[in-house]
């Protein structure tokens, strides 16, 4: 790494450390041997402490108009220029960089510090799809991978007080025919565009342990930038605005603290769509949105292989609430790109509901990943009906069992958790030497349950629920 990224990682793991020594009660959570009708009410209090040290950001009362500095709003114009402009000259001052009502084309936008970008009612970004805009290439994890790579469509590297709010749209843009193609599914032709050969080459270095500043990508290579990435960024509000067809994961807090994600509207059904990715970041609030995508909803990571265990930090101190889940793989994700851990997640007062939507509360890794998972509390979760299960703890997910990375997920706690439809309520897969310990469903109903659970090397029950098997 170079000599200024090795300063910035030693930076940022010194707020970390400070952090860590502020809170670090949560380190000594009870263990799920704990009464299991005792332990939901006692964690909880420590999801409060969590929120009474998450602040929004403050800004400035300046609002610099984009128009103002030649950006045109008739959706063809490039406005790329006159919006660095505005967040150049808000960024001396503080304040906001207002889009207007109107349809404003633009390329890569990188904010800085005690930057607001705000998007007034009917008021749309439209990224371009050309690639080549996207070449002011970026310090990025690409699923949980360190490199250089496309920027993302809204970037920000260590920054503070930065924000994306307001009524807005933030349309991405992306299709069949062009960002979704270069996963190699739909939309792909013999020949196209293909992100695999630099996907594997990519995983290679990182086996390797090649310095993060050799793995340059971007043009040829084919990996798909996120839509919003704020990386080790302290202070961060994304709130409001509806973001649709975006080249891959939605929202990316990277390496960040204090992050709020609030009322955000998402949209979108491309390939590795998940909505919102918080990877190594604590202090998290996540709470009054909406999630309709093609992954999964919530998906947490803290890093894939080699690269999570080197950085070495967890995604941790995390609280969801009040969100709606519609299409997806799972409603709250754990992994797999956990190589650096997880902890001290609480989710509460959801509901989630889909034909297509597959999990509740998905966990997921293998021994090449490993990580360890623990302090997981899930209560009064309304389900419509999901598609596979309940809860899943899949162990063996991609390269599976065959690894010197025992992965481990213990004290996940699930309470008052409501069904009406659900093929089964468990489908739990570890294998010898991994750790799947205190994990327990409490005080909650599951109708038209189809399907027996699925067990395997796992210490998984059920405490005081109600199982209504659906009529032949």
């Amino acid at each position: 790494m170079s000599g200024q990224s090795s300063r910035s990682a030693v930076k940022y793991l010194v707020i970390h450390i400070q952090l860590f020594l502020q809170v670090g009660f949560l380190a000594s959570a009870p263990a799920a041997s704990r009464d299991v009708k005792e332990q939901p009410a006692s964690q909880w209090s420590h999801a409060t402490e969590i929120l009474e040290r998450i602040r929004v950001p403050k800004f400035p009362v300046h609002a610099f108009v984009i128009t103002d500095f030649g950006a045109v709003g008739d959706g063809k114009s490039n406005s790329t220029i006159a919006i660095t402009k505005a967040i150049e000259a808000c960024h001396k001052a503080g304040g906001k960089v207002v889009v207007p009502e109107g349809e404003f084309l633009t390329g890569p936008i990188h904010l800085q510090s005690n930057v607001e970008l705000h998007l007034d009612r009917d008021a749309t970004l439209k990224f371009t799809t050309d690639p080549k805009a996207y070449l002011s290439v970026a310090f990025t994890r690409f699923e949980g991978m360190e490199c250089y790579n496309y920027s993302p469509l809204i970037y920000a590297f260590e920054q503070e007080n930065v924000a994306v709010t307001g009524d807005g749209t933030l349309d991405g843009q992306a299709s069949d025919e062009n960002w979704w193609q270069w996963k190699g599914g739909r939309g792909a032709r013999e020949g196209g565009p293909n992100q695999k050969a630099a996907r594997d080459r990519l995983g290679k270095m990182v086996d390797e342990n090649v310095p993060v500043e050799q793995r340059q990508f971007g043009e040829g290579s084919f990996l798909r930038p996120s839509f919003v990435e704020f990386n080790r960024c302290r202070n961060v509000l994304i709130q409001g605005v509806r973001i649709r067809r975006s080249p891959m994961w939605e929202l990316h807090p990277l390496l960040c603290t204090n992050v709020i994600v609030r009322g955000v509207n998402i949209d979108s059904h491309g390939p590795n769509n998940d909505g919102c990715d918080p990877e190594s970041c604590r202090d998290v609030l996540i709470e009054d949105c909406v999630f309709d995508t093609g992954d999964d909803c919530i998906a947490i990571k803290s890093g894939r292989n080699n690269d999570g265990r080197r950085v070495g930090l967890p995604s941790e101190n995390i609280v969801i609430r009040h969100c709606t889940m519609k299409d997806g793989h799972g409603g709250v994700v754990i992994g797999s790109e956990i190589s650096g851990g997880c902890r001290n997640v609480f989710v509460e007062d959801c509901a989630m509901d889909s034909p297509n939507l597959e999990r509740v509360l998905r966990l997921k890794s293998n021994a090449v990943r490993g990580g360890v998972i623990e302090n997981i509390f899930v209560r009064n979760i309304t389900v419509g009906q999901v598609k596979d299960a309940v809860l899943q703890v899949d162990f063996v997910y991609e390269e599976g069992a065959k690894g010197p990375h025992k992965p481990a997920a213990r004290n996940i706690v699930m309470e008052k958790i409501t069904v009406e439809h659900t093929p089964r309520v468990l489908n739990v897969v570890g294998f010898p030497g991994a750790e799947i310990t205190g994990v327990r469903i409490c005080d909650s109903t599951f109708n038209d349950v189809k399907k027996d659970d699925l067990v395997t090397e796992a210490d998984v029950k059920l405490v005081n629920c109600a199982v209504s098997q659906a009529s032949k």
